[in-house]
Order: structure tokens, then sequence, then C-alpha cells
């Protein structure tokens, strides 16, 4: 797990799940759970009741999968599912959200994170990336299905010291609960492009280009501006080659 996927895990429990209204009562399923630098257990409410999911025996899996389009709960019985860093490796995600919100109470919370962009990592295969209409979607296609979900909120988050930026999705079972969860992460986060809150049609902080595109870009307008400087030209293209190297 990547650091900002860890700083993402904490200000969804942050805002939707905070120490007040979590309790010993309070079950949270992380899917995808095993601990490989870190684990969203890390950064959970104290006191809930915390199930590891994954679909090999690992530090911090409880129970390991052996279907996975198929989570061994009953429907209707979790308060809480979390994902992060692992539904880009799921060959039929959407299979995987529906399986979610069947075990998802009414009003149960939906959380994922996932990469809107970054380095092919096999585990054992990498098949998505998520852009900012994906959460809606998903909403889409579940209710399709006979279901009745709501995004609550949705928004791609930028690189930090690593090549990730995150697609973050929240999700209500049940888009009569809506009303129950009135915080929003987009309103805690110092920066995000591409935002959607449940109520409005909106785009917030509309950006055409991802992160690297817009990188890239400035960096041959950078050059573009030095022909003849040739000492400097090289200087640059030997620090951009050394940001594409570290971070791959």
């Amino acid at each position: 797990m990547h650091p900002t996927a860890m700083q993402n895990g904490k200000l969804f429990f942050d805002t939707y799940l905070d120490k007040a209204s979590a309790s010993s009562a309070t079950v949270v399923v992380e899917i995808g759970a095993q601990d490989v630098n870190g684990s969203l257990r890390e950064v959970s409410p104290p006191g809930v009741q915390y199930i590891g999911v994954d679909f090999v025996v690992g530090k911090g899996v409880d129970v390991v999968l052996t279907d996975p389009y198929r989570l061994p709960f009953e429907s209707e019985s979790l308060d809480v599912v979390v994902t992060s860093s692992c539904l880009e490796h799921s060959e039929m995600f959407w299979l995987s959200f529906n399986e979610c919100l069947r075990v998802l109470k009414p009003d149960g919370l939906l959380f994922m994170n996932v990469p809107s962009n970054g380095a092919f990592h096999r585990y054992p295969v990498d098949c998505w990336r998520f852009y900012p209409d994906a959460g809606s979607a998903l909403v889409t296609w579940a209710k399709h299905q006979g279901m009745n979900p709501a995004l609550l909120e949705s928004f791609v988050t930028p690189q930090h010291a690593d090549i990730w930026n995150d697609f973050l999705a929240v999700f209500v079972k049940d888009e009569t609960y809506v009303g129950r969860y009135p915080n929003r992460m987009i309103n805690a986060v110092e920066a995000f492009e591409n935002g959607k809150v449940n109520g409005s049609d909106q785009l917030f902080n509309f950006t055409q280009l991802p992160e690297d595109l817009r990188r890239l870009n400035e960096a041959v307008q950078r050059l573009s501006k030095m022909e003849g400087r040739e000492s400097v030209v090289n200087d640059v293209l030997e620090k951009l080659l050394a940001f594409t190297q570290g971070q791959s």
C-alpha cells in the first residue's frame, strides 16, 4: 500500500466513522487486507470489529476467499466495507462491487481507493484504472441489477512522493440514507481534481489532463524555451530522467 492510500483511508474513517459513532457493534470488512507496507486496519477507529479479507494467507488476513466474487457474509450484515489498491486487480470489479453492496446493511458504506493512473503492477493481474466518472457508472450498473445505491462523493487525489493518482469514492447502499452522512472528505482535503458530490451535477476542480501528462507538457514547454542552451537542456533532461526512474 502506498502512503497516499493510507492517508486516504484515514480520511474516510475520520469523515464517516469517527470515534464517537464507532463501537464494538460496528463491523468493518476490508477487502484486500493483506498488510503490504501497511493496512487500513491501522487507521480504523479503535473498538470496531475489523475483519480482513484477502485471497491469500498473510499478515492482517482473517478470512481467505475461495471465490473472488463471493464474500462469506450474510446479506445486509455489515456496516462498512473498505477496499484500497485492490479492485484494479479484479478482472470483473463490477461483480465485486455488487457483492460489497449485498453484504452491507441498507445504511452501510462502501469506500473505494483505486488508482486513476500509475505503473503496471500484476498481483497476479493488473486490469483497470478509474477515471472520474467511474463512481457514477458503478451506481448506474448496480441500479440495472436491482439495487439502489448512491454515490456520496468521489474525486482524484494528487501525487505525493510517488507516481499514484488515486480515485476515491464513497457509496451508501440505499440512497434513502444519504442524509445520514452529511460530511464529505472533499471538504477536508487540501487538493483534489474532478470531484463529485451527491446532490450536485457539477464537476469540482475540473481537470482534463492527468497529472502525469501535465508534468510532461510542462517539461516539453521548458525545453522548447531553452533552444540553443545545450547545457541547461541537458540538465533538465537528466532531472526528468531521474524523476521517471525514481518513480518506476
